[in-house]
């Protein structure tokens, strides 16, 4: 007898192009939302988007609280929930990049209310996903939330945004190959839930980033829009699956233990970069792809090498041989490197000298 059953959140609504941040108040009526809204959001997000989009509901007649915070912690999620004690609102806005949005997703998860995500960078796929990442001390937390009920992703700010953090964002969309090879691994080996149309939708995405790097150039509202739609597709490919797994491996692995060997040194999406071309070609050998994912990362100007991280090699070693340990999540990984082969490895693929 068949009892399989699944229940799959996503947003009701994604509104992406030139000046859809002046479209936010008309996406909140187009969900029915009532009453006053809390917009978490950044410094720099503030002034170019929050504050605008504010005078918009004003407008409209509606006085939204705003909560600043300045970087995205456990404590940061805890203010944002003081704050609507303090002010009651109906839903949540994050307006900002990775930190602001994933604050509001948190918090709003905890809240039990829904929120919606105004992106102001491309950075990562948190845009749109039903989880959440926090620093914690020398580690990351990816905590399991609610995805948006909306996202209003602007090209025009995008595209306004520094050059890296887009870098970043489609490094972060070309590691979904070895996420899903290590998945696929996974589900062999271990008997780990797959879901063929997640893995299939996340795989994809990342080959468009690939076979599109070099339309993808700083300042460009096109380069925005192809980064965009790539972050939404691998969010709503998690969403699917209920998990990380289609977006995050070995890769994943590596670039959280950079975070605590070497904290705050380079961006999260570039370490992650890094980390399929290794996994890559410990999938594949001299034959896989990792090439294929070296050039791609090049053409659009994200980190290939330690160097270009500004990490040491001697801790990009030790990161590969160690970062297994991270958390119980099989990846071609398996119980560890030896450091010696997980030497060899950063060197035959150019990510060490």
């Amino acid at each position: 007898m068949f009892e399989k059953s699944t229940w799959i959140r996503l947003p009701r609504n994604v509104v992406v192009g030139h000046g859809v941040r002046d479209a936010v108040v008309e996406v909140v009526s187009d969900l029915h939302l009532e009453g006053q809204p809390l917009v978490v959001t950044s410094p720099t997000p503030r002034e170019v988007a929050a504050e605008p989009m504010v005078a918009d509901f004003e407008a409209a007649g509606v006085e939204p609280a705003v909560v600043t915070i300045e970087t995205a912690t456990f404590e940061a999620v805890e203010r944002v929930i003081e704050v609507a004690d303090e002010t009651d609102p109906s839903y949540l806005i994050g307006v900002g990049g990775g930190k602001a949005i994933d604050i509001a997703k948190m918090a709003s998860d905890h809240l039990e209310m829904g929120f919606l995500s105004v992106p102001t960078a491309a950075s990562h796929d948190g845009i749109v996903s039903n989880r959440g990442s926090v620093p914690d001390g020398d580690t990351r937390h990816s905590v399991a939330a609610e995805p948006p009920l909306a996202v209003v992703a602007d090209t025009g700010i995008l595209a306004e945004a520094p050059w890296e953090l887009t870098t970043a964002g489609c490094a972060d969309i070309i590691s979904n190959y070895t996420a899903v090879m290590d998945w696929r691994l996974a589900h062999r080996l271990k008997d780990v839930e797959y879901s063929e149309y997640a893995a299939a939708l996340s795989e994809m995405t990342a080959e468009i980033l690939v076979d599109n790097a070099d339309l993808v150039r700083p300042g460009l509202e096109e380069s925005a829009w192809i980064v965009t739609k790539a972050l939404v597709s691998s969010g709503v490919a998690m969403s699917i699956a209920g998990s990380s797994r289609p977006a995050s491996g070995a890769e994943h692995l590596f670039s959280h233990q950079l975070d605590r060997l070497a904290p705050g040194v380079a961006l999260h999406g570039h370490q992650v970069g890094v980390g399929s071309i290794l996994t890559a070609y410990l999938h594949g050998g001299e034959a896989g792809i990792w090439r294929d994912i070296r050039n791609a990362l090049a053409s659009i100007d994200a980190p290939t090498t330690a160097s270009e991280l500004g990490i040491d090699d001697d801790t990009v070693v030790e990161a590969l041989a160690t970062c297994h340990a991270i958390r119980d999540r099989y990846t071609i990984l398996g119980d560890g490197m030896d450091e010696r082969a997980a030497r060899e490895v950063a060197r035959k693929t150019g990510v060490i000298a």
